[in-house]
């Protein structure tokens, strides 16, 4: 079994401190989070990420890969309106996928998203294109930020225990 330390360099970190504006502070949480759900693939071989850890078949990249197409279907389809197919972000995880892969798509659609974030923000609570959510008004960006917030959260966490049970690895 290895410590948190030696098998992803970083410890367990805690959320940043700031007290800024509510724009700063949501996207800071939600970077911080992003960086954690990352940090659980730090020094996995693809096959220990790729692994399940749970009986429904969740595995370090599924998560990686669900958040990434979470991300592109609420900032870029949703709110941004973008004119493509939403991303299937219940897709098992294809058999040949690498650590670096998932990682190298999640930073870039983050890049992605952050530049939608960016625009929208002197008015959070301006409404996007649409919903993701059958009959319901298009969410403001204030809504998606949050919602991502507990999203990748929750998912971070389920990482944290997928980490901890292929090699002991504890932190955040």
């Amino acid at each position: 079994m290895t410590d948190s330390t030696a098998a992803s360099g970083r410890g367990d970190l805690r959320p940043p401190g700031i007290n800024a504006d509510e724009y700063s502070t949501l996207l800071t949480i939600l970077d911080y989070l992003r960086e954690s759900v990352i940090a659980k693939t730090d020094g996995l071989g693809d096959e220990d990420a790729r692994r399940p850890g749970v009986a429904s078949g969740t595995s370090l990249l599924w998560l990686v890969r669900h958040l990434t197409a979470v991300e592109l279907n609420w900032f870029l389809w949703a709110y941004r309106g973008d004119d493509v197919e939403p991303w299937d972000d219940d897709a098992p995880s294809p058999g040949d996928e690498t650590v670096a892969e998932s990682v190298a798509a999640y930073r870039a659609a983050i890049a992605r998203t952050n530049a939608v974030i960016a625009s929208a923000a002197d008015r959070l609570d301006r409404p996007g294109a649409r919903s993701l959510r059958p009959n319901s008004e298009a969410p403001s960006m204030r809504w998606l930020l949050v919602h991502m917030i507990e999203e990748t959260g929750r998912h971070a966490g389920h990482a944290d225990i997928l980490r901890e049970r292929l090699d002991g690895a504890v932190g955040r």
